[in-house]
C-alpha cells in the first residue's frame, strides 16, 4: 500500500500551489497530480447548498493518487485545510505517523485579504467588501461554509499548529513563512529539500506564479467571462465536449487572471485585523521560533 510520507497541511493563501508546483519537478518527489486531495480534513459530510471544499471520501480513493510511484523518495500531496481542520492530526498520525509535514505562514491580515480577493476572483464572495465579508464571518461559519470564507478564523496559526506540535515530534514539522519564499525561494527549496533528505542541489523553474488573486480590473468583462464560465451556455458546453477540463482550466484561469489587480486593504480594517491577531501571533513566536514582528506593523 503506497501512502505518502510527506504532506504539505497549509497554510491556505500562503504558497501552498507554489511549493507545490515547484516541488513535483524535483525527480526524486512524487506529489499527487491533483492538488488538495483532503483526505484526512473530510472528516464531516459537507452541507447541503452551502460553499464547501469536498475532498477525497476513501481510503481506496485517496492511496489511487499514488499509484504511480516508482522509485521516489519522497511521496506527498498539499491539502491546507489540514493545518486548520481539528482532528485531521489525529488522523495523520494514526494512518502516517512517521510522516514528514510542512507549514508555510502568511501574515494572517494579508493571508485574510488574500482568500477573500481569491473568492471573488472565483465568484465565489457575495459581498462587495471587505468589511461585509468579515461581519458575515461568523455566521457562515455557523451554516457550514468552508475554510475559504473563513477570513479571521483560519489565521489562529498558534492555535493550530499547537495541535501538530502535540501529537508529532518537532522533528517532523517544518515551518517556513511566505515571506522567506518572496525573499529568497531557491534558499528556502533548499531547506525544505533539505528537510526532506532528497538533492539539495536541484533547482527547480520557479518563474510562473500560480493561483493569483486579486480584483477585476474591468467590471464589465468579469460579468462577461463569469456568464462564459459558469453559467450554462452553448458555448460551454460545446468546449467541455472538445476539450479536457485541464486545458479548459489553465485557458480560463489565463483569461481571468490577465484581468485582475491588486488593491490595499483598508488601513482601518488592517489595524482592526492586527488587534484581532496579535495575541496569537506572540504566541506563534515562541512556538516557532520567528521573530514575527513584520506582522503587526500597519
Amino acid at each position: 500500500m503506497t501512502l505518502p510520507n510527506f504532506l504539505i497541511i497549509g497554510a491556505a493563501k500562503s504558497g501552498t500551489t507554489a511549493i507545490y508546483t515547484y516541488i513535483k519537478q524535483h525527480p526524486e518527489i512524487f506529489m499527487s497530480p491533483r492538488k488538495e486531495l483532503r483526505y484526512f480534513s473530510n472528516i464531516n459530510p459537507p452541507p447541503k447548498n452551502i460553499p464547501y471544499h469536498e475532498g477525497v471520501d476513501s481510503l481506496e480513493e485517496y492511496k489511487s493518487y499514488f499509484e504511480k510511484v516508482t522509485n521516489e523518495r519522497i511521496i506527498g500531496e498539499s491539502s491546507p485545510m489540514y493545518l486548520y481542520t481539528p482532528g485531521a492530526e489525529e488522523r495523520i498520525k494514526t494512518l502516517i505517523p512517521d510522516v514528514k509535514l510542512f507549514a508555510i505562514l502568511r501574515n494572517p491580515i494579508d493571508r485574510a485579504y488574500s482568500a477573500y480577493m481569491h473568492a471573488k476572483r472565483d465568484w465565489k464572495e457575495p459581498m462587495d467588501s471587505f468589511q461585509e465579508a468579515l461581519d458575515k464571518e461568523n455566521e457562515r461559519i455557523e451554516a457550514g461554509w468552508g475554510m475559504l470564507w473563513h477570513y479571521i478564523n483560519a489565521g489562529y496559526y498558534f492555535e493550530q499548529l499547537s495541535r501538530y506540535f502535540h501529537i508529532f515530534d518537532p522533528s517532523q514539522i517544518k515551518v517556513v513563512l511566505y515571506d522567506d519564499l518572496v525573499n529568497n525561494p531557491y534558499k528556502l527549496l533548499q531547506d525544505l529539500f533539505l528537510f526532506m533528505n532528497v538533492d539539495t542541489k536541484f533547482r527547480p523553474d520557479i518563474s510562473s506564479r500560480p493561483n493569483v488573486s486579486g480584483f477585476p480590473k474591468n467590471e464589465w468583462f468579469d460579468n462577461i467571462l463569469r456568464k462564459l464560465f459558469i453559467d450554462d451556455n452553448p458555448l460551454k458546453r460545446f468546449s467541455q465536449l472538445l476539450l479536457s477540463p485541464s486545458f479548459r482550466n489553465k485557458v480560463t484561469t489565463k483569461i481571468r487572471v490577465a484581468n485582475l489587480e491588486k488593491r490595499a486593504m483598508p488601513l482601518e480594517i488592517r489595524k482592526q485585523l492586527t488587534s484581532i491577531f496579535s495575541r496569537d501571533i506572540h504566541q506563534l513566536e515562541k512556538l516557532i521560533n520567528r521573530d514575527l514582528s513584520m506582522w503587526l506593523s500597519p
